[in-house]
């Protein structure tokens, strides 16, 4: 697998470049550095560690969080970007470049991860307590399990890399069976559930980031393999384990959903797992969602700003009521919506279309953050937080039946509707729930994973949420609140079972037969 060999890049570069960073990295003497003598205290441990929470990630979160996430899974559309247009209409190839940079991304994550696990194990002196090398080794293969877990959903079968030495002397290799790849996620995750504190300094994960991610992966691989019933011994994993995260952890829901996505919220009480990212680390190394989304230019340090085309289709805005306008608000603009806190030292910005508003933080000054540049947002943003978790315990309580009254499914699944500001419910169905974790998660890059959680256990009912959506965008007339379609020419191919998985990169089918030969067993 020549590509993965050459996405390893030393640790000590990314060590380096996030050594600015105040709220995890405080910089240690850097001359003379290298493997073999960095890792000799507990701090040291803490910096190494950091250095992945943000820039391996990069490639995923620039624009293929939301590409894939929200655009392919029918929330938004830009019909420009013939990228992104490939996601749109199902006509996705291998040389697609978001396919490319996504897959090059996790495995960047996860060889930053293997490095660390073998230095550690391999150089850490006996002075460094044992608490602190298991923490820091499950805050890495905590960070691995998420990377490998995206790569599953997205690919399924994918080889497992847990050596970058065995690789490099060995690049060809094949892809392993996703009850493998499935097995060796949870495994990392119950590590770093067990070893995990149940407090940290904000930003890092806790034993309830762990355990969050274990109730996710479980309700996952509960369809896996199963047809119409999904396996009730995974369901009851999933239940114990987000549980345990709604009912014992002490966490609750930010009082606010708008705040949620405000800088000055970063890293909130209800953030499992955030990307660290710092400012001013330009292109390639920071937070750059704001800088392809926001629509104008006045709302983004340096002038950028290249959403302007690109904006929520017809068929998530029709999901929300006149009552839920808090969560409308903070995913999308409407024309003639007010943001004061955006260009704040302008008066505000008034929308002039309908576009994206979550993850568009505003300027430098808005964020009162001098060194935040065009590419590096100081949005931390969230890759689990425990909204998800709560509907996760609801599903997971749901099971296979048509429909719960379960109390405390209700209970959860309404705390999530009365943040918002919604009116609650007495019974969830699936199809409630599925609707609810679209809006409630909407522009976060989630949806495409509940639609592929869906077909491994009922195909014909995710191919048929994707080909019964509306996939226009609109324009608003804020006057009588009327939504008209805008036609895009876009030939849509129907959904089938296989569009849930994406075909791998070209150069690394070239580079490594074997991935196209049929996966195997890993253990």
């Amino acid at each position: 697998m020549k590509l993965i060999k050459i996405y390893i890049f030393s640790l000590l570069v990314i060590i380096l470049m996030y050594s600015c960073k105040k709220e995890f990295l405080n910089r240690p003497p850097l001359t003379g550095l290298t493997t073999d003598n960095f890792y000799k205290s507990s701090s040291d441990l803490r910096l190494a560690t950091a250095a992945v929470y943000a820039q391996p990630w990069w490639g995923w979160n620039d624009f293929c969080l939301l590409g894939i996430g929200d655009i392919m899974s029918g929330n938004m559309l830009q019909p420009y970007n013939s990228a992104l247009v490939q996601f749109t209409t199902f006509s996705i190839t291998s040389d697609n470049a978001y396919i490319a940079q996504s897959w090059k991304s996790f495995y960047d994550v996860i060889a930053h991860c293997n490095i660390n696990i073998k230095a550690i194990n391999t150089k850490l002196p006996d002075s460094v307590s044992t608490v602190s090398k298991n923490r820091a080794l499950s805050e890495l293969r905590f960070l691995r399990a998420t990377a490998y877990y995206h790569v599953a959903m997205l690919w399924g079968a994918v080889p497992i890399i847990e050596d970058n030495d065995k690789l490099i002397a060995n690049p060809l290799v094949p892809r392993h069976k996703l009850t493998d790849v499935y097995k060796f996620i949870i495994n990392d995750l119950r590590y770093a559930a067990t070893n995990l504190p149940k407090t940290d300094q904000a930003g890092r994960v806790t034993t309830w980031s762990a355990q969050g991610m274990l109730a996710k992966v479980y309700l996952t691989r509960a369809g896996l393999g199963q047809s119409g019933a999904r396996s009730q011994t995974d369901l009851d994993s999933a239940a114990y384990y987000a549980g345990n995260v709604c009912n014992t952890s002490g966490l609750t829901l930010l009082s606010s959903y708008y705040n949620l996505f405000r800088t000055q919220y970063n890293d909130n009480s209800e953030s499992l797992f955030a990307f660290q990212w710092a400012p001013g680390v330009g292109y390639g190394n920071g937070n750059s969602i704001e800088a392809q989304f926001a629509p104008s230019g006045s709302l983004v340090t340096g002038g950028g700003g290249y959403g302007g085309a690109i904006g929520p289709t017809l068929d998530l805005a029709n999901l929300y009521t006149t009552q839920d306008s808090i969560r409308r608000k903070a995913t999308f603009m409407l024309t003639g919506d007010r943001y004061p806190e955006l260009n704040a030292a302008g008066g505000g910005y008034t929308a002039t279309g309908v576009n994206v508003k979550k993850h568009v933080v505003g300027t430098a000054a808005d964020n009162n953050s001098p060194t935040m540049d065009l590419w590096s947002s100081i949005e931390h943003n969230t890759v689990l937080r425990l909204a998800d978790v709560y509907l996760i315990y609801a599903e997971a309580l749901l099971g296979n039946n048509s429909s719960t009254t379960n109390a405390t499914a209700l209970q959860y699944f309404n705390a999530v509707r009365t943040r918002a500001g919604v009116s609650t419910v007495t019974s969830i169905t699936p199809a409630i729930l599925m609707k609810e974790r679209r809006i409630e998660l909407a522009f976060e890059g989630q949806y495409w994973f509940d639609l592929v959680r869906l077909s491994y256990y009922n195909p014909q009912a995710a191919s048929a949420a994707l080909n019964t959506q509306v996939r226009q965008q609109f324009t608003y007339a804020p006057a009588t609140g009327v939504k008209t379609p805008v036609v895009n020419g876009l030939i849509i191919t129907p959904a089938t079972a296989s569009t849930f998985t994406l075909p791998i990169p070209a150069n690394d089918q070239t580079a490594d037969p074997k991935l196209l030969e049929a996966p195997v067993a890993y253990y």
